[in-house]
């Protein structure tokens, strides 16, 4: 059957999904063909976690460039095996290492993105390098965050191809090298990534799962600096008509009137991390660092202030925008007050697509025995690379990698059994989505 596909743009989605019944088995049962993939799964189960401890042990910190190249390299023979064909995408233009691309050509199906990413946030000269094993418990650097799901992603397609059962998918992997710190501009770093997503139907990422819950929506995050000025002068002439308020009293009244009308509103957080004032102020944006001179009986003359945005919408987020804009308008007497604003991670908005997605995962699971999964609070969960191509395709979903916690610690934790549960889980869904009746998205 012929996949019918709507062409969306950004903050577009799908009007409407239709999710056809599984053909190859009923919910709960593994048809033949099905069964011989998960016992392909467990065949190659020792082999997956020979490359993930591998991979595990090459430092790929983002910043360490060479580490980073070591690990897409150590991948690109395995992809070519199953007939990918691969490419690696420089990125020093945002000195960055680049990103790992392989392309499999076809027009059975859903066309698919899978998504991982090789770097992990531990630097070269760190003390948390190496791949450590306890029983069914695994610890390393990006063990879980995320080279156990660039494992998934990999033997999930090894198990099908060994059966020949790829055939003439479309299927693009997209790993890319910068996830824990992006390289800016953002639109550079990140269009290789969207490029892909705009031939896609149907993106995947494999960011670490576990708890019956599988990520159907992620807040986006923008940042935001406000810059506030006051008179310098002595204090005691504060208050009065040549003198006004300050700059920190503006800062503090701007600040204050956001929280009143922004706290309550679901889904949107806002925070101020980092502010200094006074009478003269340096502040290094990048760095997010500042330092700051003043004296108790000088009205201070500028305030600086750093801080985020978390959306569920590109609306919530332009609405929650125009707002502070206008409370920033409003000056105290003598003061005066300027807002930026900078876009990072998209939000990955809850979709008719994506629930549609779910069902069919979920399905999935059922049959393996690995019980129903939900779809995630968003609130709870962070920015990732699937945000940047939710908005271009007609389902997207995140967290079906391995289970594991402590990332981003030197206590990151894999539980081993569950990268055979993941593998096997992405395998089918894989082979579902690709299928010639396969579930269409509309």
């Amino acid at each position: 059957m012929k996949i019918i596909i709507a062409v969306f743009c950004l903050a577009l989605f799908p009007l409407a999904v239709v999710a056809q019944e599984t053909p190859a088995s009923d919910v709960g049962a593994l048809a033949e063909e099905e069964a011989a993939i998960v016992a392909r799964v467990d065949e190659n189960f020792d082999a997956s976690l020979t490359m993930l401890e591998e991979i595990v042990n090459m430092n790929s910190g983002t910043m360490n460039h060479e580490g980073v190249r070591e690990v897409g390299h150590a991948l690109t023979e395995p992809f070519e095996a199953l007939g990918f064909t691969v490419d690696w995408l420089d990125q020093d233009g945002v000195n960055r290492a680049g990103h790992f691309k392989a392309v499999k050509k076809g027009d059975t199906g859903a066309r698919l993105l899978l998504i991982g990413h090789l770097d992990t946030v531990f630097a070269k000269d760190g003390d948390f390098l190496e791949w450590r094993r306890d029983g069914d418990i695994a610890t390393g650097p990006g063990v879980v965050d995320m080279k156990g799901g660039d494992i998934v992603l990999l033997y999930a397609l090894k198990a099908l191809d060994d059966l020949d059962l790829l055939g003439d998918a479309a299927i693009t992997v997209i790993m890319t090298g910068d996830e824990e710190m992006s390289g800016k501009p953002i639109d550079i770093s990140r269009k290789a990534l969207i490029k892909a997503a705009k031939r896609a139907d149907v993106a995947l990422n494999f960011e670490g799962g576990g708890d019956g819950e599988v990520v159907t929506s992620r807040r986006g995050s923008s940042g935001w600096t406000l810059t506030t000025t006051g008179v310098r002068a002595h204090s005691s002439g504060i208050f009065s008509e040549d003198v006004g308020a300050g700059a920190i009293f503006e800062m503090a009244r701007i600040l204050d009137e956001i929280y009143e009308a922004l706290a309550e509103e679901e889904y949107l957080t806002f925070n101020p991390g980092v502010i200094v004032g006074g009478t003269d102020v340096q502040y290094d944006k990048d760095a997010t660092r500042g330092a700051a001179f003043g004296k108790t009986n000088v009205v201070a003359q500028k305030a600086v202030v750093d801080g985020g945005l978390r959306f569920i919408s590109e609306e919530q987020k332009e609405s929650a925008r125009e707002k502070m804009r206008e409370i920033v308008a409003d000056h105290r007497p003598k003061t005066g007050a300027e807002i930026t604003f900078e876009d990072s991670y998209p939000a990955m908005t809850p979709t008719d697509g994506n629930e549609a997605l779910l069902a069919i995962v979920s399905d999935v699971s059922e049959a393996l025995g690995q019980g129903p999964l939900t779809g995630n609070d968003p609130s709870k969960r962070g920015a990732a690379d699937i945000s940047f191509a939710a908005p271009y395709v007609a389902a997207s979903m995140d967290g079906l990698g391995p289970s594991g916690g402590r990332g981003h610690t030197p206590e990151e934790w894999l539980d081993i059994p569950s990268v055979k549960a993941a593998t096997a889980r992405a395998a089918l869904l894989i082979y579902r989505l690709t299928r010639e009746d396969a579930p269409r998205f509309q």
